[in-house]
């Protein structure tokens, strides 16, 4: 038999929890902690952002309102920067969605060498983003670049070509380089999901007359679901959060900036902490609609 507690009961334990005050005590040191390192830094980053603050003249503090924010509006490097970002964004979700299912499902065969295979594609996963750049500068460098010596010695082509000059086929290759170092997280990801998929599901589709195609987009593909979307959240904030690894191939090339880089440059290069602190604002805007959205349309298909 079932006992369930009576609603006094509840009430009564309603009431201890609401008198007790050791839970606030106990979380005390987390709050204080979120306060001097977040909470704070948020509130003195907007004060900086209405002001013309530059750490080369501390003595010349002045309120400008949203000044910064319309500078940083109109400003076409901040509009180079936010399509570079995009571009990464996009380029980046379609790779590693892609490539990350493909190796899932081929990892998921019951072979002698899934277990090394395994293996070896958790290793660009470890590797710190400025190595992972540094390592692929030494394929796509114009001079000494492994990939211009492959293909000056196969004859396909007669001098270097600059994979870099261009800042479209830089972005795809940035895209490439970040999408090769997330592609094992999310592989292993989904291939949890796979092994824990009942055998009986598909049984019973191969049962009802289904065949390979049907089979993954009817049954496996939706099961895949929770998997996929946290592939999306982390490809996502890989894409967002790059910058070691077009330092290492263009250094800070004003073309080639994305907003965390534009960012950078004005704060702490520049040393414009009122122009930085606007900046940093409008993205953490941009990024709220953009997060509010994907969440929204989350919660739809969940």
């Amino acid at each position: 038999m079932v006992y369930f507690p009576s609603a006094a009961f509840l009430e009564r334990m309603n009431d201890m929890i609401k008198n007790n005050k050791s839970p606030w005590f106990l979380l005390l040191p987390s709050i204080l902690i979120m306060g001097i390192f977040v909470f704070y830094p948020i509130v003195k980053t907007f004060y900086y952002s209405l002001h013309r603050f530059k750490l080369t003249r501390p003595d010349q503090i002045e309120m400008i309102g949203l000044r910064n924010y319309m500078s940083v509006l109109q400003d076409k490097n901040f509009h180079n920067a936010l399509i570079n970002s995009l571009s990464v964004l996009a380029y980046v979700i379609l790779f590693v969605m892609i490539s990350s299912l493909f190796v899932a499902l081929l990892l998921n065969q019951k072979r002698k060498l899934t277990p090394l295979l395994t293996a070896i594609a958790i290793l660009p996963w470890a590797l710190p983003p400025l190595v992972n750049g540094v390592l692929w500068s030494f394929i796509f460098h114009p001079s000494y670049g492994m990939l211009n010596k492959l293909l000056i010695s196969s004859g396909i082509t007669q001098a270097p070509i600059a994979w870099t000059a261009n800042t479209g086929w830089l972005m795809l290759i940035v895209s490439l380089i970040v999408s090769w170092q997330v592609v094992p997280f999310c592989a292993i990801v989904l291939l949890a999901n796979l092994q824990s998929i009942p055998q009986d599901i598909y049984e019973a589709s191969a049962m009802d007359g289904a065949n390979s195609p049907q089979t993954f987009f009817s049954v496996t593909l939706p099961l895949l679901l929770p998997s996929l979307l946290i592939c999306l959240t982390q490809a996502s904030l890989s894409a967002v959060n790059i910058f070691d690894e077009i330092v290492a191939l263009v250094d800070y090339r004003k073309d080639a900036q994305t907003l965390l880089i534009y960012n950078y440059q004005n704060t702490f290069s520049f040393l414009d902490f009122g122009y930085g602190s606007a900046i940093t604002y409008v993205v953490m805007l941009l990024t709220g609609i953009f997060g509010y959205l994907y969440v929204r349309n989350i919660a739809k298909d969940m």
